[in-house]
């Protein structure tokens, strides 16, 4: 009960805190907020003094940072969030349209998601129904590149081809449940590769476990044990999955840009461009709440799935011996992703050629060329250092951080919800606002955002793996806490939150380049892949190679990064999950004979 208390405490002050901070971002980042608001009125009139001097005084600016931020706290208990710096309309109906929209596509994408992790962990099920996962290749391939698909370039595909070309759905606006598919398509496609992933993950060791093997022998059907391992499995990915809303509702800014749609992401990022305090720090505000309720929802449904055992210690590790790397797959995309950066290294990516401009792939352009002619092989293997080494960097920094903080689930469990509820593009503009514009911000920003998802992950499999029998039985030998941590745990938590994180890498580069999508990264003439994406994709419809040549490129690094951490299946058989139990653990002094096991 006092932990639950504390850890509420905990989640308080966080939220507090980052709301303070928004409210003085602003000042943080030394601009002037009558400015700002100005500009983002009327583009077209003078700043000149004393026209700024009068939206200071309407807008309350000359009381500072503080006065502000405390009128608007003291108006939460009323139910008054202010007004619109920009528009003068009450705050809380526009942030509560905006956050009801962004549940129903949430809604619709989830249930994208669910389905495509469903089909990706199809092949699983099936093997594992009839018994016959010992030695079979796990997949991961096509769920790479599904994954690794940017979902801004998803969104910008479905919406030119299926509905401006093709005519079958609507492709801008919002005015129906019709409008939803598209871009719940476009955001239920990435999210559902990697849960099903990672439940693809857990899977074997699940169907390896002595009841599944008990239940064969009982004459239960295979549908019936696969239905079973499900639930065994579910609870380890529930964390993700209360992330993965909140990263849906409000990490969704570029694809609600790409189809016009009023979602709390949108209206959020506008008004932290505009600096509209007001909207920017009640939006925030609908995020952190959200991030609450879907956590504690996660937690509850987990605690409903798995029931009385984990406080028990009758959990069975759901892990299993590492897999046996597959060797010509890595190599062969590996070779193939330096074959384009070496192809493309010798070339010019700055050198302009207007009467070649949009040329479709030839000998001389083996990838095309852009809108002002210059050649997209040479820029796309330009860009992968600007691409690779920092998404390699972040990703590295994310497992450390992630892993160092999932082990103190007390602490990070509330900071995860805290930090995931804040969008990469809100965090690049918090980011920016204290370490300045430069080079390195989207990688801070993301990096800030990155370590999230692997925190949950690894709290999520150290809860049920300290509930596992083997652990009483090696705890009643004398094992201190540091020995269990390092023979016992960290063994069994770390290789799936390194393929974990593996499978994260596109998706680290995917939110490098969504910030330069949006404009908040590289800026020309870079030839970061992002920027790329971003340049040529309105030119889509015309040149498609110029989008899809560095999509491609990602979508291979996706391939890359899960062929390297998969391999084959390995059943554990039953006896090597109690082995650890039978083996005691070197001691300061001996066990109790009443602890010991009958030889």
């Amino acid at each position: 009960m006092r932990g639950s208390v504390g850890a509420l405490l905990w989640r308080g002050v966080l939220a507090a805190l980052l709301v303070c901070f928004v409210g003085v971002l602003p000042w943080l980042a030394h601009t002037d907020p009558a400015l700002t608001v100005l500009k983002a009125r009327d583009m077209e009139r003078a700043a000149t003094p004393e026209v700024l001097d009068a939206v200071r005084r309407q807008l309350g600016l000359g009381d500072g940072p503080l006065a502000l931020l405390g009128e608007w706290l003291g108006g939460l208990p009323r139910g008054d969030a202010g007004r619109s710096w920009l528009s003068g309309e009450p705050v809380l109906p526009v942030v509560g349209q905006a956050l009801g929209v962004s549940l129903l596509l949430t809604g619709v994408a989830l249930g994208v998601a669910v389905v495509t992790a469903g089909l990706v962990c199809a092949r699983t099920l099936r093997h594992g129904a009839r018994r016959r996962l010992s030695g079979r290749r796990a997949g991961g391939t096509g769920t790479a590149v599904l994954a690794a698909l940017p979902e801004f370039l998803t969104a910008s595909v479905l919406a030119t081809v299926v509905g401006v070309h093709l005519g079958w759905l609507p492709a801008l606006g919002w005015y129906g449940p019709q409008w939803t598919v598209l871009p719940a398509l476009a955001l239920g496609l990435p999210a559902g590769a990697v849960l099903g992933r990672l439940l693809d993950d857990l899977l074997p060791g699940a169907f390896a476990e002595p009841w599944a093997t008990a239940a064969a022998a009982r004459g239960l059907g295979g549908w019936r044990i696969a239905r079973m391992a499900l639930r065994r499995c579910v609870p380890a990915l529930l964390p993700n999955a209360g992330l993965f809303v909140v990263g849906l509702t409000g990490g969704a800014v570029a694809v609600e840009r790409v189809f016009d749609i009023p979602g709390l992401g949108r209206t959020t990022l506008q008004a932290a461009l505009a600096q509209d305090l007001p909207v920017l720090q009640a939006g925030t505000l609908a995020l952190l709440l959200l991030g609450a309720a879907a956590t504690a929802l996660a937690h509850l449904a987990a605690r409903l799935l798995t029931g009385p055992a984990p406080r028990d210690g009758a959990v069975p590790p759901l892990h299993r011996r590492p897999r046996t790397a597959r060797g010509s797959l890595p190599v062969a995309y590996g070779v193939l992703l330096l074959a384009v950066v070496a192809l493309g290294l010798p070339r010019d990516p700055l050198a302009l050629d207007t009467a070649e401009r949009l040329r479709a792939p030839s000998v001389s352009h083996p990838f095309g060329t852009d809108a002002l002619g210059r050649d997209v092989l040479a820029r796309v293997a330009h860009g992968a250092l600007d691409t690779l080494l920092p998404a390699v960097g972040v990703s590295a920094v994310a497992l450390a951080c992630g892993v160092l903080l999932g082990l103190l689930p007390r602490v990070s469990g509330p900071l995860v919800d805290t930090v995931n509820a804040v969008p990469p593009v809100l965090g690049a503009l918090l980011v920016t606002a204290v370490a300045g514009r430069g080079a390195s911000t989207p990688a801070l920003a993301v990096a800030v955002v990155a370590w999230a998802p692997l925190a949950a992950h690894t709290s999520a499999l150290l809860r049920q793996e300290r509930a596992a029998l083997h652990i009483t039985a090696t705890r009643a030998f004398g094992a201190g806490p540091l020995y269990l941590l390092r023979r016992e745990l960290l063994p069994a938590v770390l290789p799936p939150v390194l393929r974990h994180a593996l499978l994260r890498l596109p998706g680290v580069a995917l939110a490098l380049a969504s910030l330069t999508f949006l404009g908040l990264g590289a800026q020309p003439p870079s030839p970061e892949w992002g920027l790329l994406l971003a340049e040529n994709q309105p030119y889509a419809e015309r040149a498609p190679w110029a989008v899809l040549a560095p999509a491609a490129v990602l979508a291979l690094l996706g391939a890359l990064a899960v062929s390297a951490a998969g391999g084959r299946r390995t059943a554990r058989r039953a006896s090597r999950a109690v082995r650890p139990a039978l083996t005691p653990p070197p001691a300061p002094a001996p066990a109790p004979v009443a602890a010991r096991p009958p030889s």
